[in-house]
């Protein structure tokens, strides 16, 4: 598995804020299906912020990118992807260290 941390902003272009927030109860569900199938591993939601940040456990980047975009409020979102690595898995040697 590939865990990966995404950010999440809410970038609504192209349709009113009020259409936005109409669209959102939609993509809350979509994500909290993820959850429940454990694509995400962990979700916060980012104070002061229009958005959140999530730990993605998938097989692949495929897969991440599929679980991303096929969010029905996805092409008002704007994903930064961070791919991690669990400590017991890294190893200084990897690194020239």
């Amino acid at each position: 598995m590939a865990l990966f941390a995404v950010l999440i902003n809410a970038t609504p272009t192209g349709i009113s804020a009020d259409e936005f927030f109409e669209r959102l109860p939609k993509g809350y569900a979509y994500m909290k299906g993820l959850i429940e199938k454990g694509t995400i591993k962990h979700s916060w939601v980012r104070i002061g912020e229009s958005g959140g940040l999530n730990i993605f456990d998938v097989e692949s980047h495929e897969e991440l990118l599929g679980a991303l975009y096929g969010n029905p409020i996805s092409p008002h979102l704007q994903f930064t992807i961070y791919p991690l690595v669990e400590v017991d898995d890294f190893s200084p040697d990897e690194i020239g260290g």
